[in-house]
């Protein structure tokens, strides 16, 4: 239990410190160029596409559990500390907290004055990927704070769980699953669209796999918000948006908060209220910051649970 503890501390102590390693010598990123190596048209037939791509979806994210898995497990062979430090290495590089709440801060800020928002417009498009081009500061803002909300659930819920309750049984195990979730996350990101038949099985599997993840998202912004009737009120917007899982903790954030979120054409949350000023802003940033820690306190809880299973 103790080393479980020490592993997750060291990774958000990691990611507190360093934030996101860049891009050059990122494995998420090495995994996307793998992805982008199959992102092509296998097959002129869109049923053979769809079965190209429920291959790729079985066994593409497999890679990336193979090599954190064979990774903790050797350096475990070889150091009684190393599979511990390899382990906390593959839980920092599959969530990402510390650079979420500083880019979201940024765009956030940006805002408050005309002048930046050709600086906030070009920021945003590192938490989002719709057009940015001429939407004024109310939307941005909305844009950022959505994107806070929803990877919360992808960027730090959905790895760090499963991390938590298989660790005390197995850390190769829970290094494993922790990258095995982030390159299903990656897939859907790069393939899961609706123009790419290829794609269709990556989403389906995002969407199984983000079930959980983005309702404990909820909980845990609404716990950190100290509004725990947020979730309720979330209830009626939780599926306008087209997934059937960013809804919740964008929702209840908007919730939370009392703003609209917005993306032209596409949803409106909390549609009675106000786009977000910046007021509203910081204090997101805050919301998902404190919904982050208490999101790493459950995750604690899950581990002493399964520790306590495991060794009666």
């Amino acid at each position: 239990m103790l080393t479980t503890l020490s592993v997750i501390g060291l990774a958000f102590s990691l990611d507190l410190l360093l934030g996101e390693p860049p891009t050059a010598v990122h494995p998420v990123a090495w995994f996307g160029r793998l992805v982008g190596a199959v992102d092509r048209a296998w097959s002129d037939d869109e049923r053979r596409q769809r079965l190209v791509g429920g291959a790729i979806a079985a066994v593409a994210p497999l890679v990336p559990a193979a090599v954190a898995g064979g990774v903790v497990l050797v350096a475990g062979l070889v150091h009684p500390m190393g599979g511990g430090i390899a382990a906390a290495l593959v839980l920092f590089l599959t969530t990402s907290l510390r650079s979420l709440l500083e880019l979201t801060e940024d765009v956030v800020g940006a805002t408050a004055d005309e002048a930046d928002l050709e600086r906030a417009r070009e920021r945003v498009r590192g938490l989002v990927g719709r057009d940015t081009a001429t939407l004024p500061a109310g939307e941005l803002r909305s844009a950022a704070v959505e994107s806070a909300a929803e990877n919360l659930a992808d960027g730090l819920v959905a790895t760090l769980l499963p991390f938590a309750i298989l660790a005390p049984i197995s850390l190769p195990a829970a290094a494993a699953a922790a990258a095995w979730v982030k390159g299903v996350n990656t897939l859907d990101s790069m393939l899961g669209y609706p123009s790419k038949p290829i794609g269709t099985a990556s989403a389906r599997l995002d969407d199984l796999v983000m079930l959980l993840p983005a309702r404990v998202a909820a909980v845990s912004i609404a716990v950190a918000a100290a509004d725990p009737l947020a979730l309720a009120r979330a209830w009626q917007w939780a599926r306008v948006p087209p997934s059937p899982n960013s809804g919740w903790p964008m929702a209840t954030l908007a919730c939370a908060l009392s703003v609209r979120l917005e993306k032209a054409g596409v949803y409106v949350l909390n549609p009675d209220a106000d786009l977000p000023s910046l007021a509203d802003g910081e204090h997101a940033v805050t919301v998902v910051g404190r919904g982050a820690v208490v999101s790493l306190v459950l995750a604690i809880g899950l581990a002493v649970a399964t520790s306590g299973v495991v060794t009666p």
